[in-house]
């Protein structure tokens, strides 16, 4: 006679000690992994619609004459490079991590070229630091993946 047992709940999971859930750590490595794969996904996808802001006025002047096409065009491309940043993360966040640390250091750089928009990059610069966070908790709970 086969016993089988009933599938554990999360909450089940998340109280057992031996269960990776029950970790705080842990916990904050899922939910700043799920956060860095959900807002540059749905940030880069709102380049091309432009629902949640006209993302064209975040483009410094000086770097809209430096990179090739207008701003909407160049959006363009920052919405591609997000949506594979989060892709990046889902799969890989060690790197991903990093990647996304690194993009939001131009962001910062660009926001900082725009007067006015300097509590938007304090805001970035707060994200950077999750994003660096992530990269460092995936060397301990991403172990499948430890090299790049």
């Amino acid at each position: 006679m086969s016993v089988t047992t009933a599938p554990r709940t999360l909450k089940a999971r998340a109280q057992d000690p031996s269960s990776p859930l029950a970790n705080p750590a842990y916990q904050a490595y899922l939910l700043l992994r799920i956060g860095f794969v959900v807002a540059p996904l749905l940030f880069g996808l709102d380049k091309f619609f432009n629902i949640l802001v006209d993302w064209d006025k975040y483009l410094a002047p000086v770097v809209n004459d430096i990179v090739p096409g207008n701003a909407h065009q160049a959006m363009l491309a920052v919405g591609v490079i997000e949506i594979v940043a989060a892709l990046v993360v889902a799969l890989r966040p060690r790197f991903g991590g990093y990647l996304v640390a690194a993009w939001l250091a131009g962001i910062i750089v660009n926001l900082l070229l725009i007067p006015g928009h300097y509590d938007i990059a304090l805001r970035d610069f707060g994200l950077l630091l999750g994003a660096l966070t992530l990269a460092r908790l995936a060397t301990a709970f991403d172990p499948a993946r430890r090299a790049f």
